[in-house]
């Protein structure tokens, strides 16, 4: 429908509550409470605005192909993901963090050859290409501060917000890849098609995160 918005928005009690918050400043808030319905898709206060429920990794995904017209998303994400399916005209400031190589605080000597362990695969894969260091990637999807320690892999490539969990395992941050937080993403095709009721959108956000 020309005249009605599907904003996607990101699974996760805390992430979707600052997400949530936002939309409200805006006057869109979902009829029911995301934290605990088992619907995917809500209606808000807006008629013309409808809410999807989605995991992080997804959001992109559902974007890009137009069943959501609007998306917020980490960085994270959208650096696994690709960027070039959609826009991403706004920061939303939410969910503040890095992406950081980590290893031993007592780190022996490495080979020339690493063994990292990370989730953020691709985004692994091109910082070490763009540095000419070869390395070998270990996918892992939890507990990454592990792997160093039992001798699974010599680093890590993970998000890091206080450090503290690394420091708890006795690792360090060592070097910073990029800068992470919420972005809003737009689908091309809806862009051109909703440009007014967008543009207004984008607007409003910006000037809410402002």
């Amino acid at each position: 429908m020309p005249d009605h918005i599907t904003i996607a928005v990101t699974k996760g009690d805390r992430i979707v509550a600052q997400q949530l918050a936002l939309l409200a400043q805006l006057g869109i808030e979902p009829h029911d409470d995301l934290t605990k319905s088992r619907k995917l898709v809500f209606t808000t206060s807006r008629e013309d605005v409808s809410l999807l429920l989605l995991r992080g990794s997804d959001v992109a995904t559902y974007v890009e192909h137009g069943i959501a017209d609007l998306g917020m998303a980490g960085k994270d994400v959208l650096l696994e993901h690709g960027e070039q399916g959609y826009y991403q005209p706004l920061d939303l400031k939410l969910g503040q963090c890095r992406i950081m190589v980590a290893g031993l605080q007592d780190e022996a000597p490495l080979p020339g050859r690493l063994k990292i362990a990370t989730k953020f695969v691709r985004t692994a894969k091109q910082y070490y290409a763009e540095r000419g260091i070869q390395v070998d990637i270990i996918k892992l999807y939890g507990a990454m501060e592990l792997a160093p320690v039992t001798g699974l892999a010599h680093r890590i490539v993970d998000i890091v917000e206080t450090g503290n969990t690394l420091k708890a395992n006795g690792l360090v941050a060592m070097e910073h890849i990029c800068d992470v937080s919420t972005r809003l993403i737009v689908n091309k095709t809806a862009m051109k098609i909703k440009y007014g009721i967008i543009n207004a959108l984008i607007e409003q956000l910006r000037q809410a995160v402002d």
